[in-house]
């Protein structure tokens, strides 16, 4: 004989399973993952803050130029560059090994930072 779920339990665990949340995974599905593994760097007063940021394997990583004249953001061993960014423009990357990744503005090669991937 076959037993029926009440549909509000079939839909609780709907929603679980689509958050990656159901039994068995413990984890919160790629996606959701990808959304919590962001972070950003500001531009601004010719530094980035944080200078040095630490991030897990597979976080994408955003400069924001809050300055009002232009910088860049550059890999000193050419893993990434930005083209050249006005204010509240952004760049983005995604660091998919670890590592340390120091960078710097190539207009003001003064300005420096690193990103560290564990």
């Amino acid at each position: 004989m076959r037993r029926s779920v009440p549909t509000a339990v079939l839909l609780v665990a709907l929603g679980l399973r689509m958050a990656g949340l159901g039994a068995g995974t413990g984890n919160l599905s790629a996606s959701a993952q990808q959304k919590l593994e962001t972070t950003g760097v500001k531009i601004d007063n010719f530094s980035f803050g944080p200078g040095t940021l630490t991030v897990p394997v597979g976080t994408t990583v955003t400069w924001t130029n809050r300055d009002n004249i232009p910088h860049t953001v550059v890999s000193t061993e050419g893993v990434f560059k930005s083209k050249v960014l006005d204010t509240d423009e952004q760049f983005s990357f995604t660091f998919s090994k670890a590592g340390s990744y120091p960078y710097f503005c190539s207009i003001h090669p003064n300005m420096t930072g690193g990103v560290v991937v564990q």
